[in-house]
């Protein structure tokens, strides 16, 4: 069997847009017609510019070859060019033609890939979901105070609770105000009293009945973050997400030294080589590998395992369309230290309408699929009916203006 195709797709995601402004799946095709799916998580650059790099890797690197030949593909994709180390963009790239790999070595042999990893070891995925506004409103034109669950504690209580009445166990939530171009900062007063506001109104909204994630995304300095887990610990949040950018992770042991709120981190991160420093240096004990920017797969297992041999635990992060986190479902089933599972909302709404068959939710937890492969299908149709139109700009982004501090 050998790789002989390659589509591409980039598909608008509509409002109110939860997971991304566009999604960049791909679809390997086999000799003997066997399709895998993937999906690439890579924001640094336009999405036609991505798929440019994806048609690159695939002419260089895939086409013709094996599809069960990942190793050989991992190290000759990593290493092009005299590159041989993390570089986001590759990795996206790579990761998206790897998972489309696996899902063809699962069909090939009728198999989930969870079942060629090691097999299914947790039949049901403890879930999370990040708190949403009651309407569909625009996560990128956010314009009602009155339904502002950013800033709003008491509405970001009511939705706690909303999402914990539908069986979730967890729920994350970033009051920690805006992340900029000019970041690490230290947190205002202000953001820090609504910080702890956000916690204290949670925590009396849901009681025990669900862990509290604090989600922050790099903008604090080592002092300024703990400075803001002080703020934390009397509500127990099971983590705090990323307190500090992820280039110096012996910055970020500095602040899980300091605290006893657990430290979690991962979704900038690629490769085994980052986590690994990650690891050996005791700057997070919670692991949150993008499967469609890790390096795929197979790297995200080897992660895993390195993780279980440090007694961390993984818990992949979803901010991407759904066949990432399809791809998550399966790293997770068949990992022994899995903690708990991004899921935007219930997998519904567009993330539902683009695959065949949607993934499968039930009080609060994913069931992995029993299907061969990823379990799950593109729809086509869908996704060229939903094309996006790449001048709108990137996946996500940070303000490029520092006075976003004081918002």
């Amino acid at each position: 069997m050998k790789i002989t195709g390659l589509k591409t797709f980039i598909v608008g995601n509509p409002p109110p847009r939860r997971g991304g402004r566009y999604f960049i799946f791909l679809k390997l095709v086999t000799d003997n017609g066997i399709e895998g799916v993937g999906e690439v998580y890579t924001a640094s650059f336009a999405p036609d510019v991505v798929v440019a790099m994806i048609e690159d890797v695939f002419q260089r690197n895939v086409e013709g070859n094996d599809p069960f030949h990942i190793e050989t593909f991992w190290r000759r994709a990593y290493t092009r060019g005299y590159s041989g180390r993390p570089d986001i963009s590759l990795m996206g790239v790579m990761s998206g033609i790897e998972m489309a790999m696996w899902d063809i070595c699962g069909k090939a042999v009728d198999k989930p890939v969870y079942d060629l990893l090691g097999g299914c070891v947790h039949e049901r995925l403890r879930s999370y979901t990040y708190l949403y506004a009651d309407a569909d409103i625009d996560a990128y034109a956010y314009t009602d105070p009155s339904n502002d669950v950013y800033n709003n504690a008491d509405v970001a209580a009511e939705r706690a609770l909303h999402y914990v009445n539908q069986g979730f166990t967890a729920v994350k939530f970033d009051p920690a105000g805006p992340y900029t171009a000019f970041d690490p900062h230290m947190p205002s007063l202000e953001r820090m009293d609504i910080s702890e506001r956000f916690c204290r109104k949670i925590r009396e909204a849901v009681g025990n009945r669900a862990d509290l994630l604090f989600g922050t995304h790099g903008q604090f300095t080592t002092s300024g973050a703990i400075r803001m887990a002080r703020r934390l610990e009397p509500f127990d949040p099971l983590w705090f997400e990323e307190p500090c950018p992820p280039e110096m992770p012996e910055e970020m042991a500095k602040i899980a030294r300091s605290t006893k709120v657990p430290i979690a981190t991962g979704e900038r991160l690629t490769t085994k080589y980052e986590f690994a420093r990650v690891l050996e240096l005791g700057a997070a004990s919670i692991l949150q590998m993008a499967l469609g920017r890790v390096g795929g797969l197979l790297e995200a297992k080897k992660i895993a395992g390195m993780a279980e041999a440090h007694y961390a635990q993984i818990a992949p992060h979803l901010y991407c369309g759904p066949i990432e986190g399809a791809a998550n479902v399966q790293i997770s089933a068949c990992s022994p230290n899995f903690l708990i599972l991004e899921s935007i909302e219930q997998w519904g709404g567009f993330h539902s309408d683009i695959l065949v068959k949607p993934m499968q939710f039930e009080d609060g937890f994913v069931i992995p699929p029993k299907e061969p492969g990823l379990g799950v299908e593109l729809n086509e149709e869908v996704a060229l009916a939903n094309p996006y139109a790449t001048d709108d700009g990137l996946h996500i982004a940070p303000s490029e203006n520092h006075a976003a501090w004081n918002d």
